[in-house]
């Protein structure tokens, strides 16, 4: 293979992101690995990993990055930081046409720079190859049985982005008690919910089917892990059939308030079309047989398909309370007053262990693409813009939106 110089950029988001795209063991890996590679870092003062840990792997720390055919990060690089001509590789969060990042889209036209997104790396079968989902999943959960702990007074966890590493989150773990008869309900099977499931394993609690978890009381905690036939139905007949939910979501509407009068937390690790039905709405929790109390959005859809979500929460202050009979917020601890945790950059919360799980990702999954082998064209597909300054063609859709018009 060719020789090719990769930049590790410095975070330059507010708040400061301490994640990084690779540790030092993997940028070293990674140049064992490939003999044409040659990493360098640039040097920054709020990286879960200081910057003389990669020093003392052998790793070359330079501000200057102009050298480098390949400069990655993780969250959106400030438009300051581009490097004309080059490809770039972070999450820009634009192929939504988010309206916050139009400007950073149009000045790495301007500047003939590829960026490759990683929300868009998916393989053949359009599944994501990479992402921080499975530490979403893990952090969210997590957070979720703080604020149980909190709404009914039965222990007290310790902030996850106050724990050294998921090793002390798991320690803290053991604190969690329930009463008799405590429900839980799990959605979404992708790394986020599977995440989720990492948390619930080192809980005193069981799982059980659907039909259980409606049907029949406990004498211990239970949780149920459902699949989108469990809470979605045909419009017209009733049944489900997951191929066509997936292409046509109108069809279906949902069925979830069933679980509402059972379940006392709800953790959704979905994904969710704007297409399909609310999962449930503000009218579904004035029901006065409602038991939730907890809601750990992780998902964090604002405003859609999880009526109590009214807004993201922060790391900071983590939970709020959402009135069902106010539709709006209030103090999560009242009676009656559901606590939601909906924070958004919840893998920030546990970087050191984020960062590996996606440095690993990076190893596994993309870099064998990048310097060897992409017979599939996962990188091409990928980006959302060429060297050449425009749109690729596969991200042709976001014409309007760069110019302001969308």
């Amino acid at each position: 293979m060719e020789s090719i110089k990769i930049g590790v950029i410095r975070e330059g988001k507010v708040p400061p992101d301490k994640r990084v795209p690779l540790t030092p063991k993997q940028c070293k890996d990674l140049e064992t690995r490939y003999s044409g590679v040659e990493i360098i870092v640039q040097p920054s003062p709020i990286r879960a990993y200081s910057d003389q840990s990669y020093l003392d792997k052998g790793i070359t720390m330079n501000e200057d990055l102009t050298s480098c055919d390949l400069i990655i990060g993780v969250k959106e690089v400030n438009i300051k930081d581009l490097i004309p001509n080059k490809k770039f590789m972070f999450f820009s969060h634009t192929y939504k046409k988010q309206p916050y990042n139009r400007e950073l889209l149009n000045a790495i036209l301007e500047k003939n720079i590829q960026l490759i997104d990683y929300e868009v790396l998916k393989d053949k079968t359009g599944k994501r190859i990479i992402g921080f989902g499975r530490y979403a999943g893990i952090v969210g959960c997590y957070n979720g049985f703080l604020a149980f702990g909190l709404k009914h007074n039965l222990y007290s966890l310790k902030a996850a982005n106050k724990c050294a590493n998921r090793k002390e989150v798991e320690e803290e773990l053991k604190k969690v008690v329930f009463n008799k008869n405590t429900k839980v309900i799990l959605s979404g099977f992708g790394r986020v919910g599977h995440g989720a499931r990492e948390i619930l394993d080192h809980l005193p609690i069981k799982e059980v089917s659907p039909r259980e978890f409606l049907e029949n009381d406990f004498e211990e905690a239970v949780f149920s892990h459902l699949e989108l036939e469990d809470y979605y139905a045909r419009k017209s007949d009733g049944g489900f059939n997951k191929t066509e939910f997936y292409s046509s979501p109108e069809l279906y509407q949902s069925t979830f308030s069933k679980y509402l009068t059972h379940a006392d937390m709800y953790i959704p690790c979905h994904y969710w079309s704007d297409k399909a039905d609310f999962i449930f709405t503000r009218n579904d929790l004035k029901n006065e047989n409602v038991k939730l109390s907890v809601v750990a959005d992780i998902s964090c859809d604002i405003d859609g398909p999880v009526a109590s979500t009214l807004r993201p929460s922060k790391i900071a202050d983590p939970i709020y309370g959402y009135n069902p009979k106010t539709e709006s917020e209030d103090d999560f601890m009242k009676e009656g007053v559901i606590a939601v945790m909906a924070v958004d950059n919840l893998p920030c919360e546990l970087p050191l262990d984020a960062s590996v799980d996606f440095g690993n990702e990076l190893l596994k999954e993309v870099f064998p693409l990048m310097l060897l082998d992409d017979k599939d064209g996962i990188i091409a597909r990928g980006s959302e813009t060429t060297l050449s300054g425009e749109l690729s063609e596969y991200f042709s859709y976001l014409d309007q939106y760069i110019l302001g018009k969308e």
